[in-house]
């Protein structure tokens, strides 16, 4: 039999946590390593925990889900983020996504949905909440939205920052710059670095920064 798969919980409320963690623990194939209660515990414990998927709630003291999904995938790439809220609209489900999460389930969703979205977003799948389907059609211009940490990395590259100086700068592994560069540059269709720091002028990244009057 293949190992279980381990999943931790995020979320403030303890009641919640608990329910969902007592849903979960009737089936046979899941494990739950831990229940948390902000992001900011999420991050500093997943390295021993070691989940495969973290269920994450959007709201939350210290350190919010979105801001916990994006570090998470930076520094863990293997876990899969699976946001479990009671926002249903569709810019809160874009938005999870453009940060890094695998999937988006409602916590009113019967236990067998929940197990499924969670299978999907272990195998490397992306899981939306019936209804959500809206969330992933492209906007008018056809751009795909940066996400806050693309444009940090943005700004440092377009101030001739080299991938070892943004890393050191923003403490994260000089592969994590590179993957964003490359990110970068598909999302933005662009080739080249001067491109992305002609990209940087144009549309007024380096304002306020004191690198321009």
């Amino acid at each position: 039999m293949s190992a279980p798969i381990r999943i931790l919980i995020v979320d403030d409320h303890p009641m919640v946590a608990e329910g969902i963690r007592a849903l979960l623990e009737t089936f046979d194939d899941l494990e739950v390593v831990g229940t948390l209660q902000d992001g900011q515990e999420a991050i500093d414990r997943a390295a021993d925990l070691a989940p495969d998927v973290v269920l994450l709630d959007l709201n939350m003291p210290r350190l919010n889900g979105l801001s916990a999904t994006e570090i998470l995938r930076e520094r863990h790439p293997d876990i899969a983020v699976l946001i479990l809220s009671m926002h249903d609209a569709p810019e809160y489900v874009a938005t999870a996504l453009r940060h890094g999460a695998a999937g988006y389930c409602l916590k009113d969703q019967p236990t067998e949905e929940i197990r499924r979205a969670i299978d999907v977003v272990h195998g490397g799948g992306r899981y939306l909440c019936p209804g959500a389907e809206s969330a992933l059609e492209p906007s008018g211009d056809g751009s795909e939205p940066l996400t806050s940490r693309e444009q940090t990395i943005l700004l440092h590259l377009a101030q001739g920052r080299s991938n070892k100086e943004v890393a050191h700068a923003l403490d994260i592994s000089v592969r994590t710059v590179e993957t964003h560069r490359k990110n970068l540059k598909r999302k933005l269709g662009i080739s080249s670095t001067a491109g992305l720091t002609r990209y940087a002028l144009e549309h007024g990244v380096l304002q306020g920064t004191g690198l321009l009057p």
